[in-house]
């Protein structure tokens, strides 16, 4: 069986090293990695393969950055003839960027399977272009690997075939779970001269937070307030340190720092006192880990960090998010959630349900409406 996975971002890769390692170690597939160039820094991107103990994709597309209806075009285009010449199996795409929609409408034309890693989740926000990208792909795949029961009941609300459904449990946190060890044995916090939990970790990047030059600056206002508390510590996108520079005070109460490679944020966060973000996956990371967290959004897709987990949603407002760290003391949890699935092993079920495939899309629906 030869399988495609398709990733466009730094997110994405998270989520295709598991699947990766785990499609190898089944010596019965051939696992072909496309990556598509949406998001694309040549020493980040090393940085990551290297803490993820993954090789380099095997092709790139090198789309870039654009308008999302330029790069979902040319990701298509681009795409197109990758898959004409390769002929795979299946085509496995990730998350909900840009990217995974215009790879699922690609191969879903072309006849070939498609498998939605993280299908399911909704915020039930249509101003956000992810949820877009999330809905539709998931109407295009014949594969739907949930990382929880909620997500599973979403679809199935939607009318989506219960036998397209496979709970499979949280990709992201079998990445977690594989560098963790590693992780520790870093010591990030000690090596900035902080103590555990006496300190916040702030990422804020999304259009909402940073583009208004009133809200960006009251957030970085509000986060100069918390560091009174103790210091807190930015590991700041390119995007929004632009901003920074566009709207904020020359010296801001915190400690700004680059981005930072996967296993020593990891290691930044495993001992924070404190989680600031407006991020998807650190939503669940500090879930996991028992760190309170705090996004800075009116919902979110993963409402489950929510109700069984150490996040809260806040307001991008002082009073809101001040008032919530006073809170979030009382959510650590000492050992972390333990959410069903949510366990390292996502990888493993996902490679068993593509090993069950044997027989082409067109005529897997065949047989389907026929019975």
């Amino acid at each position: 069986m030869r399988v495609l996975s398709v990733v466009g971002a730094r997110p994405n890769f998270l989520k295709l090293a598991p699947v990766d390692r785990a499609l190898v170690q089944s010596q019965e597939v051939e696992h072909i990695v496309v990556h598509t160039g949406q998001h694309y820094d040549r020493e980040m991107s090393d940085d990551l393969f290297h803490d993820l103990q993954i090789p380099p994709p095997v092709i790139n597309l090198a789309v870039g950055s654009s308008s999302h209806a330029h790069q979902t075009a040319a990701v298509m285009q681009r795409l197109d003839p990758v898959l004409a010449e390769l002929e795979p199996d299946v085509v496995l795409v990730y998350g909900d960027v840009n990217s995974t929609l215009a790879a699922a409408l690609v191969a879903a034309k072309m006849g070939i399977r498609v498998g939605h890693v993280e299908a399911g989740l909704r915020s039930r926000d249509w101003t956000m272009p992810e949820e877009i990208n999330r809905t539709v792909t998931d109407r295009l795949s014949d594969l739907l690997f949930v990382p929880s029961r909620e997500a599973a009941a979403n679809l199935l609300a939607e009318g989506v075939p219960e036998s397209r459904i496979h709970f499979v449990g949280n990709i992201m946190i079998d990445s977690l779970v594989h560098a963790l060890p590693l992780a520790r044995e870093l010591h990030a916090a000690a090596s900035m001269g902080l103590t555990p939990r006496r300190y916040t970790v702030v990422t804020l990047h999304r259009p909402s937070n940073v583009d208004d030059p009133a809200t960006f600056t009251k957030l970085l206002e509000t986060m100069g307030e918390l560091s009174q508390g103790g210091p807190v510590i930015f590991p700041m996108h390119p995007r929004t340190k632009a901003c920074l520079i566009r709207y904020s005070p020359a010296n801001p109460d915190f400690r700004i720092l680059d981005p930072l490679g996967y296993v020593e944020m990891l290691s930044l966060v495993a001992t924070a006192g404190l989680v600031v973000t407006d991020s998807g996956g650190l939503q669940e990371e500090t879930t996991f880990l028992g760190v309170p967290c705090l996004t800075v959004r009116h919902n979110t897709e993963r409402p489950i960090t929510c109700t069984a987990g150490t996040n809260e949603l806040v307001t991008p407002s002082r009073n809101a998010i001040l008032q919530a760290a006073n809170r979030a003391h009382r959510r650590r949890m000492e050992g972390g959630a333990r959410l069903e699935h949510w366990d390292g092993a996502a990888a493993g079920r996902i490679v068993e349900v593509l090993l069950t495939l044997r027989t082409p899309r067109h005529q897997a629906a065949l047989e389907t409406a026929i019975a």
